[in-house]
């Protein structure tokens, strides 16, 4: 089986936070022939990854990619493809909260999200970095769904105008046999008398309440990760993300100054301006070498006048 429909069926089997519509973009990248994880360049920031680096640091700063559609652990799928991980998210937190040579994270993101399994940990791993040093989230531009989860804990957020932020919920697909199969029977499955919320039929109205109240847990969770991160009170962070006056009708997404006005981002500004701004504050500027040479030449004129 090739590596995308791989990946497509494993989605097909999981909770999901992302936003599928633009997920199908990344698949459709990564199913174009012989596409393969080469060396990730962040231009903006001037910094290229090579295959396999989970951060990058220039001046004191580090930045951390969280990119395309994201998986629990590393594997074929990121290695082969480049895509992010949580465990690698994880472990890039902690090293970048002991670093003594890091002043400074941002977390350059372009991803539509991924898998709900292991999203929360990464997530508090990227909190517990901000509660130690300052993290920005620069969007890249695209931030949605898990995406959003784990930046939404940076101290705060630029988006370009034209870039998106939210997608906010999470999603299951379900199947149940209906029919004959390829070999010609009908195909059943069947649970042990005290598993019957293993694989649940969404068929029936208690399997279909089994998958909405796994969902609305990992929902709850994600809300809650929102709130604290973005400073927004949870009684006021379903309304702020709906569409309508139901706060039911969540989920959207949002552009540049819309993600701005419900709170998702704090700055509208180019990917190539919050770098600047963030290199700016931490990152003091190399001297000239001109500057450098003079300041040399005058300490040893002093050191002449001395002797």
């Amino acid at each position: 089986m090739p590596l995308i429909d791989e990946i497509r069926a494993a989605m097909s089997r999981a909770d999901l936070a992302w936003d599928g519509d633009r997920a199908g973009l990344f698949l459709a990248e990564a199913a174009a022939p012989d596409h393969a994880a080469g060396p990730v360049s962040i231009a903006q920031a001037g910094l290229t990854l090579g295959r396999g680096e989970r951060f990058a640091v220039s001046r004191g700063v580090a930045v951390l990619p969280v990119t395309g559609i994201l998986t629990p652990a590393p594997g074929v799928i990121s290695e082969w493809l480049g895509w992010s991980t949580y465990a690698g998210i994880e472990q890039a937190a902690a090293e970048l909260a002991a670093a003594e040579d890091v002043a400074a994270v941002a977390l350059h993101v372009n991803t539509p999200g991924g898998l709900v399994l292991g999203c929360a940990d990464a997530a508090a791993a990227i909190a517990q970095l901000a509660a130690v040093k300052p993290v920005y989230g620069v969007i890249a531009p695209l931030a949605a769904s898990a995406g959003y989860w784990l930046v939404s804990g940076a101290r705060e957020i630029s988006i370009p105008a034209g870039g998106v932020a939210g997608s906010i919920g999470t999603m299951a697909r379900a199947s149940s046999p209906v029919g004959p199969g390829q070999s010609g029977e009908q195909a059943h499955e069947i649970r042990s008398g005290s598993a019957r919320a293993k694989n649940p039929d969404p068929n029936t109205e208690a399997g279909m309440a089994a998958i909405r109240a796994g969902l609305d847990a990992s929902e709850a969770t994600f809300l809650s990760a929102v709130a604290a991160g973005r400073g927004i009170p949870e009684g006021e962070i379903r309304s702020r993300l709906s569409i309508t006056d139901d706060p039911q009708d969540g989920g959207a997404t949002w552009t540049g100054a819309d993600a701005v006005a419900r709170g998702l981002a704090d700055r509208v500004e180019s990917t190539a301006a919050a770098y600047a701004r963030i290199f700016a504050t931490h990152a003091p500027a190399p001297r000239p070498a001109a500057g450098r040479a003079r300041a040399r030449h005058a300490r040893l004129a002093e050191m002449r006048a001395r002797a």
